[in-house]
């Protein structure tokens, strides 16, 4: 076969697919016509592949079928659409969906972490079992206010960052177990309560609030709601409810937990960036505390407001459709 004649020939037909392919908006005669020269030129590039050693003719005729294959078969570009939907739909409807979970793991912490707070405070020689007396005023004068400005603010937004969204994905990634979910909260309820202990006992009880809570209203919050959504799937398999195989349920609250897991990953950036650069800002206290109450009360309205009413219109997640449990109050 003599390959230069028969390029030659076909390069003509190679033009017109290239400019078919290049078109934006097609007539029904033009698709039928790069239908047809896409599928020809697919049997040109096998037929050169065979005969020609010219690696620029069979990458240029390669390009051109890669090229047609994916206007002909429409393929996919980017849009923002699927994200805009996660944000506004997908997202706040498992929030809402597992609210009960993680609004009573909340509730249960915070009133736990209150009560061990005012025993500690009233038992100081547990607080020295912990933390020797000779460095409690070291603490509680420096340690604990220089902590939240001892590196640069950009460096230490993504250290927290990094350390919570490690914190949450192990209350995700063990709920299946309870146990160690539970261990978690545990740990950080018994940290927070001996800490605010500590500080209110050196007469720095303001300090500890107005340093803790600008950016721990937030961030607290995102353990609790990964430790509830954990919970939650843990329990699908104790409790699957009827018509459904614990596999199913389990897999089920499983997929809906990913959905979260991405979410928190931005909940504990912005809380991340409270913590670097309002909590140390040296704003007044009111100032810092009302910034930290308001972007808590926006998540609130977000989860509960924007989710509840994805719910009552009936939308769905997707992946991971809402199944009830009558057996599980809490489902």
């Amino acid at each position: 076969m003599d390959l230069d004649a028969y390029v030659s020939e076909r390069r003509g037909e190679w033009n017109r697919l290239d400019a078919l392919t290049n078109r934006r908006k097609l007539s029904a005669a033009e698709a039928d016509e790069l239908v047809l020269l896409y599928q020809r030129a697919a049997t040109h590039l096998s037929v050169v592949r065979s005969h020609s050693p010219d690696p620029i003719l069979l990458a240029s005729l390669s390009q051109l079928v890669i090229a047609a294959r994916s206007a002909v078969t429409g393929g996919r570009r980017f849009s923002w659409r699927p994200m805009a939907r996660f944000f506004t739909t997908t997202l706040p409807l498992e929030l809402y969906r597992s609210r009960r979970w993680w609004l009573t793991v909340m509730a249960l912490d915070v009133l736990v972490a209150g009560v061990l707070m005012a025993y500690f405070a009233a038992h100081p020689e547990i607080i020295e079992t912990f933390i020797p007396a000779s460095a409690v005023e070291q603490y509680a004068g420096e340690d604990f206010v220089n902590y939240y400005s001892e590196y640069q603010a950009q460096n230490f937004a993504a250290n927290v960052w990094t350390h919570n969204a490690m914190i949450a994905g192990q209350c995700l990634a063990s709920g299946v177990l309870i146990v160690p979910v539970l261990w978690i909260l545990a740990q950080n309820t018994f940290d927070l309560g001996l800490t605010g202990a500590l500080m209110m006992n050196a007469g720095k009880g303001g300090t500890f609030f107005a340093y803790i809570l600008p950016h721990g209203f937030l961030e607290l919050t995102a353990i609790f709601v990964a430790a509830g959504v954990g919970l939650r799937i843990g329990w699908a398999w104790i409790a699957p409810g009827p018509h459904r195989t614990r596999g199913r349920a389990l897999a089920e609250r499983a997929r809906a937990g990913m959905l979260v897991a991405l979410g928190l990953v931005a909940m504990l950036l912005v809380s991340g960036i409270l913590e670097a650069y309002v909590t140390p800002s040296g704003w007044p206290d009111p100032v810092r505390l009302g910034i930290g109450f308001a972007v808590w009360l926006a998540f609130l309205g977000y989860a509960l407001g924007v989710g509840g009413a994805a719910h009552r219109r009936g939308e769905s997640s997707e992946l991971a459709p809402e199944h009830t449990v009558a057996s599980v109050p809490m489902a």
